[in-house]
């Protein structure tokens, strides 16, 4: 089995909902139509036809880095997007989102 496709999504100085959406769609290669709200964020990361090249086949490792201020910050937000990271690895099998706590 090869290895899946790791992404990083840093969340470093990441203040906002809006600015959380601008790193995934960045991170993620994202298409110009992504909404950029809690919907199309899940359905973005459960939908592999979208993912980064060669993912859907691999597998994707989402790896979430510098989220600590940001959960701190803004923990409404943060628990939605936990919710949503949780969701889409429930339900793709080739999706594993990863918090770093390093």
């Amino acid at each position: 089995m090869t290895s899946p496709r790791v992404v990083t999504l840093d969340l470093g100085g990441v203040a906002d909902k809006a600015a959380l959406m601008d790193r995934a769609a960045q991170a993620l290669a994202l298409p110009d139509w992504f909404g950029r709200n809690w919907d199309a964020l899940a359905d973005s990361l459960a939908d592999p036809s979208v993912w980064p090249p060669d993912a859907a086949e691999r597998g994707l490792l989402v790896v979430v880095t510098g989220w600590r201020e940001y959960a701190g910050a803004r923990p409404d937000e943060w628990a939605v997007a936990q919710e949503v990271f949780t969701d889409a690895s429930g339900r793709e099998p080739l999706l594993t989102v990863a918090l770093a706590v390093g």
